[in-house]
């Protein structure tokens, strides 16, 4: 038997606005709250399905680097400049990590500073 990944966890400053940025990116649901101000969200269906939810976990520590862990998002009902723009939209801001300006992908951050990258190969939605 193999393991499978069910939820990510990340260290917020302020939970509730990583909460709603991944949600609108993703078309996730709010699946619950715990009393030390943590955050799930994930599929509407909720745990345990094929997608991993997302932890939003309160955290008044500073990141002392560069996380060694990011997201690749990629489209589903659009291309990826219209994507882009809705992601630039919702608050995702350019990064720039010295990418050459060739690449297929976009690297981007989302409100607190976390890199991720929208890739440009559609997915289905399911």
């Amino acid at each position: 038997m193999a393991c499978r990944i069910s939820e990510l966890v990340i260290d917020a400053t302020d939970p509730e606005r990583l909460a709603a940025f991944w949600s609108d990116v993703l078309g996730y649901a709010e699946l619950g709250r715990e009393d030390d101000g943590s955050i799930e969200i994930g599929p509407p269906s909720g745990f345990g399905g094929p997608q991993p939810t997302l932890v939003l976990s309160p955290s008044a520590d500073p990141r002392p680097a560069k996380l060694r862990l990011h997201l690749d998002v990629s489209p589903t009902d659009r291309d990826q400049p219209a994507e882009l723009d809705r992601l630039l939209a919702l608050g995702a801001r350019p990064a720039d990590v010295g990418q050459t300006g060739e690449e297929s992908w976009h690297v981007l951050l989302d409100p607190e500073g976390n890199e991720f990258c929208l890739l440009r190969r559609r997915l289905s939605p399911a």
